[in-house]
């Protein structure tokens, strides 16, 4: 049995009972507005989005590109990954991200550092004449002055793997010969390596498109002979001369190799869900054989603009996920900045990251408009990207589409730094306004510029400077670079949703891989 209430408790109870029925209401009424108020991540994305289109521009990123060609004018004309021109590069873009309020690491590794000593190819017989080759990075080297060998050309594969299997030597003799052999189906290496064991003291691949032949061994231990790259018309006619009786050549290929340490550039922002990191990158190496104005500051620049102006336009932090930005280094030499990165990341930490978006020569003078097939849909080269890679292309050409440009798909070869997150399981995407390639036709009245020429007709060479840049383009992907920050620093829930397939319209870029460059390993 309970003791009655007094007085005073009685009104106590009334008292707290009253204030309980008042503040109930005022206790929805503020929980709705609560509701209310809390932040739409997908609209919060919509609007920074817009906010850094506007903000973020080719004026900015052309200034960073003057200061690259400035720097590799001081440096020995090149931006060499393990140079003077790369470690200044690196500290410019590491220092502009610092002072921006980012967190920024110079993540070191080993490299074999490699400079181009003699690239020649001369026909001795039957008839004599140069032809222009240009080696393979990581390759073996010939004697100075070159080694003397008849030709040995392989069966050309109607599959399109010529050299790619062992029995593709068995037909003819190929000890202490050069061994010609067509691009295509499998690895470079995997084409020196066949001819190596076949006999061969040298190996010639010739194209399988128009255009010059640049490629990489992938790593110096991978050089098993001298090998180099030359053009289809060139390599077509060697093997019709082959055809006819002996050619004897003369090959120069040598290459200097030594060990040396490079960083990556990576920053991140101080806030935003460590759990789902969405993560831009491109490569600030040049070649050794000039200042990489378009490959890849082009990238790098409009990476870095874009980066500096979310830090302005975001200075409060307000975003929901966390937003790393890379500037890799080593990717002229096989992807070695963006693997290394990606293998010394714990698998949980892999698991993090919900997308990486790749910039690679986004300026291209006579550039076509290309976006990274993440569905598979042109149907060319490489399956499709890892789940979500699809909607990172639909997502990017729906952007460029709404600015008035018509974008085309372009093949995940495997030959730039998304190939290490694919591998990873990473969704991936990008643009890109293509290399040695050919503009077709369709392209030229689809883009302007002009048609049966390169898009980059100074790629890998000296000439790779400020006077080879389209600003426009780099206009258009600074803009894809700006939406993409915007829009996922707030909201990667459209890597889920379903998208339409996206097959090429009509076949302007459905080359595919021949849109790509042979910066990494793939033949």
């Amino acid at each position: 049995m309970h003791a009655p209430l007094s007085r005073g408790r009685k009104r106590r109870i009334i008292a707290a009972t009253a204030a309980a029925s008042l503040a109930t209401p005022l206790m929805l009424a503020a929980t709705a507005t609560s509701a209310v108020a809390k932040p739409d991540p997908g609209k919060q994305g919509e609007r920074l989005a817009r906010q850094l289109v506007k903000k973020a521009d080719a004026d900015g990123a052309m200034r960073h590109l003057r200061a690259f060609q400035a720097i590799a004018d001081a440096k020995d004309d090149n931006r060499a990954a393990g140079s003077a021109g790369y470690d200044w590069s690196a500290k410019y873009a590491g220092t502009l991200l610092k002072l921006a309020g980012y967190e920024v690491t110079y993540q070191n590794f080993d490299f074999v550092y490699r400079e181009t000593l003699a690239e020649k190819l001369s026909v001795l017989s039957p008839t004599q004449r140069d032809v222009p080759i240009k080696l393979m990075t990581y390759t073996a080297s010939t004697p100075e002055g070159g080694v003397e060998a008849a030709l040995a050309a392989v069966p050309v594969d109607t599959d399109g793997t010529t050299g790619c299997e062992a029995d593709d030597f068995a037909a003819g003799d190929f000890t202490g010969k050069i061994a010609l052999i067509q691009r295509g189906g499998c690895t470079f290496a995997a084409k020196q390596a066949n001819a190596a064991d076949a006999g061969a003291v040298g190996a010639i691949i010739y194209n399988n498109t128009d255009g010059d032949l640049n490629g990489t061994l992938g790593e110096a231990s991978a050089g098993r002979i001298p090998t180099g790259g030359i053009t289809q018309e060139a390599g077509e006619a060697l093997a019709a001369d082959v055809a006819q009786g002996t050619v004897t050549v003369n090959m120069e290929i040598r290459e200097f190799h030594e060990t040396r340490s490079t960083p990556n550039v990576i920053a991140e922002t101080r806030g935003g869900d460590e759990d789902n990191v969405v993560m831009f990158g491109a490569h600030l190496d040049s070649v050794a054989d000039g200042p990489g104005i378009n490959d890849n500051a082009s990238g790098s620049a409009g990476i870095l603009e874009t980066a500096l102006e979310f830090a302005k336009t975001n200075r409060k932090g307000k975003h929901a996920n966390k937003v790393r930005f890379a500037l890799w280094s080593a990717e002229e030499v096989g992807l070695q900045g963006s693997e290394h990165y990606v293998t010394s990341l714990p698998e949980a930490e892999r698991e993090k990251i919900a997308l990486y978006l790749n910039f690679d020569m986004i300026a291209s003078p006579n550039y076509g408009l290309f976006v990274y097939d993440g569905d598979d849909s042109d149907g060319v080269g490489a399956g499709p990207g890892p789940e979500g890679s699809a909607q990172l292309e639909h997502a990017i050409n729906t952007f460029m589409r709404s600015q008035g440009q018509e974008p085309r798909g372009t093949d995940f070869t495997g030959r730039s730094d998304y190939g290490p997150f694919i591998e990873a399981g990473i969704p991936s995407g990008g643009t890109f306004t293509g290399a040695e390639g050919i503009k077709s036709e369709e392209e030229a009245a689809l883009w302007g510029g002009e048609a049966g020429i390169a898009y980059d007709k100074c790629y890998h060479q000296a000439c790779d400077d400020m006077g080879n840049v389209s600003k426009k383009a780099l206009g258009v992907n600074v803009d894809v670079i700006a939406n993409a920050v915007g829009t996922y620093a707030w909201d990667t829930s459209s890597l889920t949703e379903d998208v339409p397939f996206e097959p090429t319209k009509g076949t302007a870029g459905s080359g595919g891989g021949l849109h790509d460059h042979d910066h990494g390993l793939t033949s």
